[in-house]
């Protein structure tokens, strides 16, 4: 695979079944490099074949109406000021009809069980200010610290509630205000309730604590239904029950979150103890979440070892497994029996296809990523494990064709709280297609492996090696004990955020790596802790707060060690990332410069943040790649 070839991938998503059991709506995002932009439309399984249904240029949120009479999508235009808005499609034929028309547009949105309303999430402006030139120009009056969020901008200024938008009419009313936001809202199953997540904590900016609530939704006041804690997903069983994913705490902790009932008398009847998250976000969207069939099951995806499977949890709390095998389930739909399900997945060498599950038996409905595939000589990743003080630690490697050595570039990912794993990843199958041995690992401290796993680097980044530290040392010459043809003596290494911060701390102390590229990584915790999006991130990992514990938030800090490198490193950072912002990149580039280390900084410009590797637009997409490449070819050739 070239970085060109990001033109021909298409992403296949949020796969929705249609009340017939049979039909199937689903989104294909396709990189127009030309136009520099991202398309979206949504396609139809119509039980023969897979045909483009829509014809806009950002068309997303494909959901059947309860009678299947009538597809509702989101629709935004082409235009950068254009917001999108909920639109309607009679299935039987005919043009689609924008029905709101809110300033900021749309979020989410979900039908009422009878079909007559939606519920809709909507940001609305608090400023006062009577447009955006007058917005724009005016100072910006910010009252607590988290005023921007990644990939949003600016958020001080909005917030987000829900509205009811009848069908019939299109009128809309406002369902809940105040100063707080909220999102999740799901529907009872009579239509009487509606359920959402907020937070009305005034240290909800720094300690992001909430509760579940209810409200009717032909208006009244909300109802916590749950106590104070960390909650991630609100939903109801077709008997009415409500059920929750989250935990009550006081604090914000690193740990998987079990799936609650919530009983008539407000007490939470705790269903899972899977020590593995139950919402993994790969991606995230409405059908990585629990599915309920009609006979109270709920069906789950599962973050584990490097896959995403799906279980089914019976209503006393019992767990089976219904499909799984190496790959990442991304979406599931089931027919409420439960006899068949629609299903997005993706492995190493399929980028992404809608299938079908029946009574057990597989298929695959579409072949949209087959021609993409088969000329970017897709490669399918060798599993190995190895022994890192006592924990196996789990990665993949993969190899050019041929028997020769090849040089290594050690891929590190972000979080720490995440995973590589069996599914399709642009980056391993770049980096192996311009010859390089590519190893990826999961070291501790991330996901799907279990709590202690997960939480075992906390409070110890200030250690001379932290654990996680000591498994990523240790990672590439495990792998080539393993696999002969990667060449230690020609190594780079190379990771983002999390990753970013592990390549320095690794260069730090092992000095063979001859190439090395930093990218969107937090290096100097002490100023991060001023200028995140996400504050509360450091007390959380690094179990210290300003200003009492400066001292052991700067010695956990990648920059306090890293006088100590001597490979040449590319720092990569992006000008609007709210979450590790530019000037840890600058930290780091000025240190390295003038410690006469071979250095140089790309820097791409305003509009592109965090998430530049993954939803950047497609030209710096392309060009990312491209220096990266570049970089590394220099050094490792």
């Amino acid at each position: 695979m070239r970085p060109e070839h990001l033109a021909d991938l298409a992403v296949t998503s949020d796969a929705h079944l249609h009340p017939d059991g049979v039909r199937v709506a689903f989104v294909v995002t396709t990189m127009d490099l030309d136009e520099d932009m991202y398309r979206s439309q949504i396609w139809l399984w119509d039980g023969t074949e897979a045909r483009r249904l829509t014809s806009g240029t950002s068309d997303t949120s494909p959901r059947w109406s309860p009678d299947g009479g009538t597809l509702a999508f989101l629709r935004k235009g082409s235009s950068d000021d254009d917001r999108p808005q909920i639109a309607t499609m009679p299935i039987a034929g005919g043009e689609a009809s924008i029905i709101t028309s809110f300033d900021l547009g749309v979020s989410t949105f979900s039908w009422s069980p009878d079909g007559s309303r939606f519920v809709a999430q909507v940001s609305e402006y608090v400023d006062g200010m009577p447009d955006e030139e007058e917005r724009a120009r005016a100072p910006r009056r910010i009252r607590h610290p988290s005023f921007r969020f990644d990939n949003q901008g600016w958020t001080y200024d909005r917030r987000s509630h829900l509205w009811i938008v009848d069908v019939p009419t299109t009128e809309a009313r406002k369902l809940t205000d105040g100063d707080c936001s909220e999102t999740g809202a799901a529907w009872s199953p009579d239509g009487s309730v509606i359920a959402f997540l907020s937070s009305t904590r005034p240290d909800r900016w720094v300690n992001p604590l909430g509760c579940v609530f209810t409200v009717p939704s032909r208006g009244g006041d909300p109802t916590e239904v749950t106590p104070l804690g960390v909650w991630d997903w609100a939903g109801y069983a077709p008997s009415g029950a409500l059920h929750v994913i989250g935990m009550e705490t006081d604090h914000l902790r690193l740990e998987a979150a079990p799936l609650h009932r919530v009983e008539s008398d407000g007490s939470l009847t705790t269903l899972t103890d899977l020590d593995r998250n139950l919402r993994p976000g790969h991606p995230p969207g409405v059908l990585a979440g629990p599915r309920f069939l009609e006979d109270g099951t709920i069906h789950c995806l599962l973050e584990d070892r490097g896959m995403q499977r799906v279980i089914a949890i019976d209503p006393d709390g019992a767990v089976t497994d219904v499909i799984g095998g190496p790959r990442l389930i991304t979406g599931w739909d089931p027919r409420p029996d439960g006899s068949a399900a629609v299903f997005t997945e993706s492995t190493p060498v399929v980028p992404g296809e809608v299938s079908w599950w029946e009574h057990g038996e597989e298929r695959r409905l579409t072949s949209i990523n087959e021609g993409f595939a088969e000329s970017a000589g897709l490669v399918m990743p060798q599993e190995f494990t190895f022994d890192s003080d006592g924990t196996e630690i789990h990665g993949w490697v993969l190899l050019p064709a041929g028997d020769a050595t090849v040089p290594v570039l050690f891929n590190i990912h972000g979080g720490p709280a995440a995973q590589y794993g069996w599914g399709f990843f642009d980056e391993f199958q770049v980096y192996v297609g311009a010859g390089y041995g590519v190893i990826g690992v999961n070291p501790r401290g991330s996901s799907g492996y279990g709590d202690a796993h997960m939480q075992v680097i906390t409070g110890r980044w200030g250690e001379d090696v932290p654990p996680d530290q000591a498994d990523l040392r240790r990672a590439p010459y495990a792998a080539a004990e393993q696999f002969p043809r990667l060449d230690t003596e020609r190594m780079g290494i190379m990771g983002g955020s999390y990753g970013g911060i592990s390549t320095v701390m690794v260069t730090s102390m092992d000095q063979r790596y001859r190439s090395a590229v930093a990218e969107r990584g937090v290096y100097n915790w002490v100023s991060m802790a001023g200028t995140s999006d996400i504050p509360w991130f450091i007390e959380l990992y690094l179990h210290a707060t300003m200003p009492d514990g400066v001292d052991a938030i700067w010695a956990a800090s990648p920059l306090a060690r890293a006088h100590r490198i001597t490979t040449p490193t590319l720092v990569v950072h992006s000008e609007t990332d709210y979450r590790c912002p530019i000037e840890q990149g600058q930290q780091l580039f000025s240190l390295l410069y003038l410690n006469g280390v071979e250095t140089e900084f790309v820097l791409f410009p305003s509009g592109e943040g965090h998430e530049l590797s993954r939803s950047g637009t497609p030209k710096h997409r392309v060009e990312r790649f491209e220096a990266i490449l570049d970089w590394h070819a220099r050094h490792l050739a």
